[in-house]
């Protein structure tokens, strides 16, 4: 396929125009950030890992009924995808403490929650993703409060089935990112998913031995986040049981940096 025009980049993808109106060609890029981009770095692979993880989730999400801008994976790195309007709102879906969360209110990391909790931040890179409220969205226009209430059911609803998804191989959902966006018909938007569902916006704990299998191996300086990524794929039936390249073995990393 030609290179098109390119249309976005962000810190871990690039959208080019797509081939049909209303579509885009969603490509992932190796490349890491944490912090707002304060760090930067690549994950080897990175791309096509996330690539195959959301398209997995995204293609089992449309079978359920969650609308959502995936319609087909393209190649090794890219994704056809609808055109949508993003919601200028990262919705987070909080189950167990960790990372900001447990800095701001100070709880153990690693605690159940009492009971899932949804977090707002406004998009903004230059801002740092600032934490809003339904009244902020209400109040600058960023949604409408029909639009919240389609938000927040379908972030319950994303929730409820990727607990189940990744506890059936053994991982523990903590938290996740979601964007969502609007498609038009005539003067009537609607809500679907958007963006990408994998390790790079979810925190992944080994359900045993808490190995976290997510980009805080990344933001913490731990290594081995080639090894976490391609477990989560493994687990998940996207890469062959076995082999050295298939297979996270944290014991031997850990000898391997001396620790």
């Amino acid at each position: 396929m030609a290179r098109r025009r390119q249309i976005y980049e962000g810190k871990a993808k690039i959208l080019y125009e797509g081939p049909e109106p209303g579509t885009l060609i969603q490509y992932f890029k190796d490349d890491a950030t944490a912090f707002n981009a304060q760090k930067k770095g690549t994950i080897n692979g990175k791309g096509v890992l996330n690539n195959r993880i959301s398209e997995h989730i995204y293609t089992l999400l449309n079978l359920i009924g969650v609308p959502t801008h995936f319609i087909r994976r393209l190649n090794m790195r890219e994704q056809l995808i609808r055109q949508v309007e993003i919601v200028p709102v990262e919705v987070m879906v909080r189950n167990v403490a960790a990372g900001t969360l447990s800095k701001r209110l100070g709880i153990e990391e690693g605690t159940q929650l009492p009971r899932t909790i949804i977090e707002y931040a406004y998009k903004s890179d230059e801002l740092g993703d600032p934490m809003i409220t339904d009244e902020h969205i209400a109040a600058f226009g960023w949604a409408s409060q029909e639009e919240m209430h389609d938000i927040a059911d379908l972030a319950i609803r994303v929730n409820d089935f990727l607990t189940g998804l990744f506890a059936g191989v053994g991982i523990r959902l903590v938290d996740f990112k979601l964007e969502f966006g609007r498609i038009w018909d005539n003067d009537y938007g609607r809500i679907i998913l958007a963006d990408e569902i994998s390790p790079d916006c979810c925190r992944l704990w080994d359900m045993t031995s808490g190995e976290k299998l997510d980009k805080d191996r990344f933001r913490r300086d731990m290594g081995g986040e080639v090894e976490a990524y391609q477990e989560v794929a493994r687990r998940l039936g996207l890469l062959p049981e076995g082999g050295e390249t298939a297979v996270l073995d944290m014991d031997a990393h850990r000898k391997r940096r001396g620790k």
